[in-house]
Order: C-alpha cells, then sequence, then structure tokens
C-alpha cells in the first residue's frame, strides 16, 4: 500500500526571519528618539516659538503689522523677485536637464557640477559677486552709469540674486526624472511623425511633471526666504529695496519684536504650504508609480 503522505506535495522552505535581539531593539528606539529630539530643539521649538510670540500681542497688533506701508512693501517686492524668477528658472531647468540628460559628450560633469555651484557657495559671497561685476566700482559699473541703468540697491540686483541662489532647483528635480525616462519614448514620437515641441509638449511633459512641479516648489520657497545674497545687493532700503526677510531682520535689530515675528509667522506659515505641496505631489507621483 503506498504511503500517502508520498502523495503530499512538499511545502516550500519559508524563509525564517531572525529574532531581533533586544540589544538591538534598544538601539533602534534610541537612534529614533535622538533624530526627534534633535529636530524638536533645531526645528520645532523654535517654530513653536515664532507661532506663539507672533500671536502673542494679539490679532489688533497683528493687524497694524500687516497693514503698514514699510511690510506691505516688502511683500510686493518679495513677490515681485519671486514672479520674475521662478519662470526664468523654470525655462533655464528645463532647457539644461534636456540638454544633459540621457547624452554624453566632452564636459558633461563639468557642466553638472556649474549647475550645483550655487549649492555650495554662501549666498553673501554670491551677492559680492554681483557687487564686484554690476556695482558702481564694478567691471560693468561705468557702462551701466552711462546708460542710466541701477542694478545693485535695485530691483534687477535683487532678481538676479535671488535666481543665482535658486539655480540649480528645478533642474536637478527634471534631470533624474529625464534620465530614468529614457529616450525610447521620444524616439517613437519622432518615428510617427512628431515635431520636437510636439514630442515635448505629449511625451516628455507628462513623464516629469511631478519632478517639475517638486522643483518649482521649492524654487518658490528659497525664493521668497533667501536673505544672504538679497541683503548684499539690495542696501536693506526700507519701503524700496528690503523684502520680507530683510524687514523681518530690521524690525528684530529695531526692537520691534511684534512686527518681526509677526513677518516671519507669515514666511513660516508658506513653509507649511511648501511642506504640504510636497508631501502631496510626493504621494500622487508614488501613486502614480505603483499603477504603473
Amino acid at each position: 500500500m503506498a504511503n500517502s503522505s508520498l502523495n503530499r506535495p512538499i511545502a516550500a522552505a519559508q524563509p525564517t526571519k531572525p529574532a531581533a535581539t533586544p540589544g538591538f531593539q534598544w538601539g533602534k528606539w534610541l537612534l529614533v528618539g535622538f533624530v526627534f529630539a534633535y529636530l524638536a530643539l533645531i526645528l520645532l521649538v523654535p517654530a513653536l516659538n515664532v507661532f506663539a510670540q507672533a500671536l502673542k500681542g494679539g490679532l489688533p497688533a497683528m493687524v497694524d503689522t500687516f497693514s503698514s506701508r514699510t511690510f506691505i512693501n516688502a511683500v510686493k517686492l518679495t513677490v515681485i523677485a519671486t514672479a520674475i524668477t521662478v519662470p526664468l528658472n523654470t525655462v533655464f531647468g528645463l532647457c539644461a536637464a534636456i540638454a544633459i540628460a540621457n547624452k554624453t559628450f566632452p564636459g558633461r560633469s563639468l557642466l553638472i557640477s556649474i549647475i550645483d555651484l550655487p549649492f555650495s557657495i554662501s549666498p553673501v559671497v554670491a551677492g559680492l559677486m554681483l557687487v564686484l561685476l554690476f556695482g558702481s566700482r564694478g567691471w560693468f559699473g561705468p557702462l551701466l552709469d552711462e546708460t542710466g541703468i541701477k542694478v545693485i540697491f535695485a530691483l534687477p540686483g535683487i532678481v538676479m540674486a535671488t535666481i543665482f541662489v535658486t539655480m540649480p532647483f528645478i533642474a536637478r528635480e527634471v534631470l533624474p526624472a529625464l534620465e530614468e525616462m529614457g529616450t525610447e519614448q521620444e524616439e517613437a514620437a519622432a518615428t510617427l511623425g512628431a515635431t520636437p515641441w510636439q514630442t515635448f509638449w505629449r511625451v516628455t511633459l507628462p513623464s516629469i511633471r511631478w519632478s517639475l512641479l517638486y522643483g518649482l516648489i521649492l524654487c518658490n520657497a528659497r525664493a521668497m526666504g533667501e536673505f544672504g545674497a538679497v541683503a548684499v545687493v539690495s542696501g536693506n532700503i526700507a519701503g524700496k529695496t528690503q523684502t520680507l526677510p530683510l524687514f523681518i531682520e530690521e524690525a528684530h535689530i529695531q526692537y520691534d519684536t511684534q512686527s518681526a515675528y509677526t513677518a516671519a509667522l507669515l514666511l513660516a506659515c508658506l513653509a507649511v504650504v511648501t511642506l504640504v505641496l510636497k508631501y502631496v505631489l510626493e504621494r500622487s507621483a508614488g501613486i502614480q508609480h505603483r499603477g504603473h
């Protein structure tokens, strides 16, 4: 009589996970606790203090700050500089990423390093470089004086400084997406008779839209909060060349803590909005990736 056990399917050996030792568990929780404590000390507590100090004076004090002419001019200048900077850097970032992605040419690594240069240069040094170029005693200073064009201590200098410090964000976000996409879809579109412009709008742009939006959010946040480079080239003239971060610094120096904290609260709220948009984009991109 045949053994019935021979007819049974042999169960595949299931890998067993090694049991975590108590020492490993303690080490993991200690690391997690250290991360939370570090973030609380460096980020959360200062941020909560800004909110508390801004609300300490009550709604009338906040309304006084928001209605002051100096504050309104600072907000307007910040918005104008950002509105000019982000589109220009978007065009540059897309052109740079498309020119570099999936291509091999002499100097490619050097070009990427140059694009990343603003990440490693101090914003104060970047502002000083612009002063040495476009200031009254700079290389182009005499020519600008003759033509009546003012760059330093004016809006053009603020915009140039903001463009410099935010230049890499979009290019560095879009470039990995283009590298991952490859060239097969674009080559197929060209084979079917699509023009380069049609290929960009219908093939390339939909594939990199999440990375592009992510780069736009980061670029916008950095442009609105830039301080160092703008402080050097603007002269920090209240009501004329004073952006919102410079307004906060000036109010703090003048011991107008209520105005400083109220303006800082506005920037903090913009940062929160940026984080929320970042989370939504990352979640949407993750859902789309799993769907494919």
